[in-house]
């Protein structure tokens, strides 16, 4: 039988209206033929005989095949593959290839669900003898999977197990995902990713996302076609040259949008088919790399200046060309150099948002607002000092001070002089203004130069102190003690990944300031005891933040990502904790209920995007926390007919 691809067919539906119902056993005798395009793509010129499967089966009448291919379903996120639509009430049978065997079934994750197929789906769609006897529930299913991920001791084996059932059954992942985020977060995402990129190579199975290199220049836009998904809503992208602090891994730096499109759909919702990962490949300047016989990219140094620049400019066009105004972009781990002038570039021209600067500014600025539940005082009343003064450190302090200027409406610059910014050179001031990068600039007070962070904690005496340095162990016994004694809670927040570049452990927070701080980490630490008490640390993860803020944009058709969005989705999160994490002394709401929170921050999110005046999806919605939450994919298992 010859295939037709699910994106033809959408495309080409109302070309079938007029196609006489097929009976289901004259299924396996029927094909389907697709006119070729000028292009030589199917799919693109019309649907001219007939196709036998049960897509065009109607009910009361009515066609699946007649309705608007954009028609959305449980709110604004479109489902123009029929993810939720095909179960037993409704026309869809939404297969990727028009089969008369069960056995690409199978092998398809988007719709395979395992020894989970009843017996009616296995007579209906040709699996009968293709599958043991055994008809298990998919929470049977959970059980099992969950039991063999816990028989592995190694973080990298979970991770690699995890990747493997995405691969195979892409509903369960999800529902695993979802049920078990606290457990698994950590290995689908930092601290575990990093290592799995830096051995993508080694660990590699099939190719998951789009890798476009300098190889593609100039024809960035037939290679999206290539993808197979056609309503794409949220890119995220890398060039992989500063994943986590791990440095430049080129190439396999895909396992960062892989990743974190994985947690836009199990934490903000968002339907995996919609997510496309993209890795832009320049070379890489990692000689231990170049010289590794299973690297999988491009083996030559990192491509920079215009050529750089024009790669990335004809892809950030291909993209609107090919999915529109509305489709995010979202840039991941780029280098400092790249990360604020591709941000600064497109925010006026495309929907773009880089976690790294405003990701890691927003989660942290939730924290600091909850934060002073425990400490008291407004953030205008409180002293900030940053060791690092990159894409994140520079970020999260414009950030703090928007937010500061916001409440006390005063100018911004004025704000911005209750912050200091250590880098490696010291502390950043006035003297050093003209050997500074640009995006330091601001953060140059007037002050005497001093050289070390812990010269700097005694000179600023501040009331915070937040790493993002991506160097671990430079919040010292010292530091650390000296910001213990002028502050009764000192608030540290250790922030640089994964865990062995964490700027202190949650146990030396503790333990240095006798119990007294208020402690969060960029990856996770575990719980610890302290003078017969047991503090839980607060993990400052971006997954708090980046599903909700992606699911908010969707739902509401924003055409531009607006710093007030970033403000309302920090105040979204640090309204969700409640007195009980604060008893633990936690400064953020537990991850067991993100998509309640992911639900509240796209609300507000949205809300903001209504108020001024960037959002295309109207009327609003009156219950705009309801109405996010009716968008949300589900991974529960859909009954075939």
């Amino acid at each position: 039988m010859i295939s037709l691809n699910r994106s033809s067919f959408m495309n080409n539906s109302t070309s079938l209206s007029g196609v006489s119902r097929i009976s289901h056993t004259q299924r396996k005798a029927s094909a389907v033929v697709v006119a070729m395009s000028s292009n030589g793509r199917p799919g693109e010129g019309k649907v001219r005989a007939v196709m036998g499967n049960t897509l065009k089966e109607t009910r009361d009448g009515a066609s699946v095949l007649d309705m608007d291919s954009k028609s959305t379903v449980g709110g604004g996120v479109e489902d123009t593959y029929g993810e939720d639509t095909a179960t037993e009430d409704q026309v869809v049978t939404p297969w990727t290839y028009s089969v008369a065997s069960g056995y690409t079934l199978m092998r398809d994750p988007h719709h395979n669900k395992g020894l989970a197929f009843s017996e009616k789906e296995r007579d209906a769609h040709y699996l009968r003898g293709l599958l043991p006897p055994a008809v298990v529930s998919q929470d049977l299913q959970e059980r099992k999977i969950m039991k063999d991920i816990r028989h592995y001791q190694v973080p990298l084996q979970r991770y690699v197990a995890m990747m493997d059932l995405q691969e195979r059954n892409e509903r369960l992942f999800y529902k695993i995902l979802m049920n078990h985020v606290e457990e698994l977060l950590p290995v689908v995402y930092t601290p575990t990713v990093g290592e799995a990129c830096q051995k993508y190579g080694s660990i590699f199975r099939r190719p998951r996302g789009l890798y476009i290199s300098l190889k593609e220049k100039g024809k960035i836009l037939e290679v999206l076609k290539n993808w197979p998904e056609k309503s794409i809503q949220v890119i995220v992208v890398t060039d992989g040259e500063r994943i986590l602090g791990l440095g430049d891994l080129g190439c396999q730096g895909m396992g960062i949008p892989v990743g974190k499109l994985a947690l836009y759909t199990a934490l903000g919702g968002v339907r995996p088919s919609s997510c496309l990962p993209v890795t832009i490949d320049v070379g890489t300047n990692n000689e231990q790399l170049l010289k590794d016989e299973f690297y999988l990219g491009l083996r030559q140094k990192r491509t920079t200046g215009q050529e750089y620049s024009e790669l990335m400019d004809e892809f950030m066009c291909a993209v609107k060309q090919k999915y529109g105004e509305k489709v995010l972009i979202q840039f991941e781990d780029f280098a400092n150099h790249n990360a604020f002038e591709l941000l600064a570039k497109y925010r006026t021209s495309h929907l773009v948002f880089n976690d790294d600067i405003q990701g890691t500014a927003s989660v942290v600025l939730a924290g600091l607002v909850a934060a002073l539940k425990l400490v008291g005082g407004t953030l205008a009343e409180h002293t900030f000092l940053f060791l690092g003064a990159g894409e994140a450190g520079t970020g999260i302090a414009e950030l703090i001070a928007l937010e500061m200027s916001k409440q006390t409406k005063a100018p911004l610059e004025e704000s911005r002089k209750k912050i200091w910014l250590v880098d490696s050179k010291g502390l950043i001031v006035s003297s050093r203004k003209e050997s500074l990068q640009h995006f330091k600039e601001p953060w140059a007070h007037e002050h005497e130069p001093v050289k070390t962070l812990l010269d700097a904690v005694k000179a600023i005496k501040p009331t915070v102190l937040i790493g993002s340095s991506g160097v671990g162990q430079t919040f010292t016994k010292e530091v650390v003690e000296a910001m213990a004694s002028f502050n009764e809670k000192p608030i540290i927040l250790a922030l640089s990944n994964p865990t062995s570049q964490s700027e202190c452990t949650a146990e030396q927070a503790y333990t240095w300031t006798k119990g007294r701080a208020i402690f969060a980490s960029g990856s996770p630490f575990d719980p610890v005891e302290y003078d017969g008490k047991v503090f839980v640390p607060g993990q400052s993860n971006n997954a708090y933040i980046f599903p909700g803020l992606g699911l908010g944009l969707i739902i509401s058709g924003a055409i531009r990502v607006h710093d007030d969005m970033l403000l309302a989705a920090s105040e979204a999160l640090a309204e969700q904790v409640t007195q009980e994490n604060y008893d633990k002394g936690l400064i953020f709401p537990p991850f067991s209920k993100i998509r309640k929170i992911s639900a509240h921050i796209a609300a507000s999110v949205a809300a903001k995007a209504y108020e001024l005046g960037l959002a295309t999806r109207l009327p609003q919605p009156e219950n705009l926390v309801q109405y996010a939450e009716s968008c949300m994919y589900s991974p529960a298992y859909r009954n075939y007919r």
